[in-house]
């Protein structure tokens, strides 16, 4: 049977819950590793993340692999160009399966903003330094998913790829009340719920309280349930988020490995190269020779 997630007596506040949680789990920081040639009997994961529209600025080159995943916030404010411009880049990639999810920056995704239609209800998005005439054009836009078709779009749903079972879903708790944000507590968890166990990656836009959410003010803007989620529930071998820029890096409880694949630093500059790792394939399945002699 599993383990039923309560909500934590900390949760409004991840900071504190964080300093209660850490006196009885492990915690490590981890090196990005360097690998080696794609090997037939490895599957390949390259990650990244906050992409922001400044795929274009990218100096740095992107690793070849057999999945890549993207986890949120691809675009500026979700406005139809920059869905398009996100999905030529993607269809450039060389990997064989592309994973994207939504983040709180795609309000063109999250159907609580595209219901709006009086001039009126576009006054309670905040700005967040992007203009009004930006906003509406990216909520009004249409069937805004078909335009990401050179991926897998996942948003609170699973796929299996090489034998990998892989979920993706684009919540967080409340943040400049953009997209997909809900309440800490019971509404987020209700999310965190729907994710099944026995897989081997989740995407998830929030990183979990603890791992990759620290702040530039050393605030902890993670979710507490998630992260009890993922550690007594789900138990999924990788962990990729982003979401806070500052959180770039990998981290570790000793079980799980918690990948911050954030490419924005805090002044939104792309400088941050991919995340990439290898998970051997599970027993039984196998990797046609073109999926890897081609990379």
């Amino acid at each position: 049977m599993s383990a039923k997630i309560t909500v934590h007596p900390l949760t409004e506040n991840p900071t504190k819950a964080w300093k209660e949680l850490v006196k009885t789990q492990k915690y490590f920081q981890i090196k990005a590793p360097i690998l080696p040639e794609i090997y037939p009997d490895k599957v390949r994961i390259v990650c990244m993340s906050d992409t922001h529209s400044f795929t274009s600025s990218i100096k740095f080159s992107i690793p070849n692999g057999d999945i890549f995943i993207h986890a949120g916030d691809f675009t500026r404010c979700g406005a139809e160009q920059e869905v398009d411009e996100f999905n030529t880049w993607l269809g450039r990639l060389p990997h064989k399966y592309k994973i994207v999810i939504a983040g709180n920056h795609e309000l063109s995704f999250d159907e609580k903003f595209t219901k709006l239609t009086s001039p009126s209800s576009f006054k309670s998005i905040p700005t967040l330094g992007y203009s009004r005439n930006e906003l509406r054009e990216a909520v009004v836009a249409k069937n805004i998913r078909d335009k990401l078709k050179n991926c897998i779009y996942l948003e609170d749903k699973g796929i299996e790829l090489f034998g990998l079972k892989i979920y993706g879903s684009p919540w967080q708790p409340e943040f400049h009340k953009w997209a997909f944000n809900l309440s800490r507590g019971e509404e987020i968890l209700q999310k965190w719920d729907l994710i099944p166990e026995n897989i081997d990656i989740l995407v998830t836009h929030t990183p979990p309280v603890g791992h990759g959410d620290a702040c530039c003010t050393g605030v902890r803007a993670g979710c507490v349930e998630l992260l009890t989620t993922v550690q007594n529930r789900v138990k999924p071998k990788y962990h990729v988020f982003g979401h806070i820029h500052e959180g770039y890096g990998i981290t570790t409880d000793g079980t799980v490995i918690y990948v911050n694949a954030s490419t924005c630093n805090i002044n939104y500059n792309p400088v941050n190269p991919p995340i990439a790792f290898d998970i051997s394939l599970p027993p039984g399945c196998v990797k046609e020779v073109s999926d890897y002699n081609q990379l």
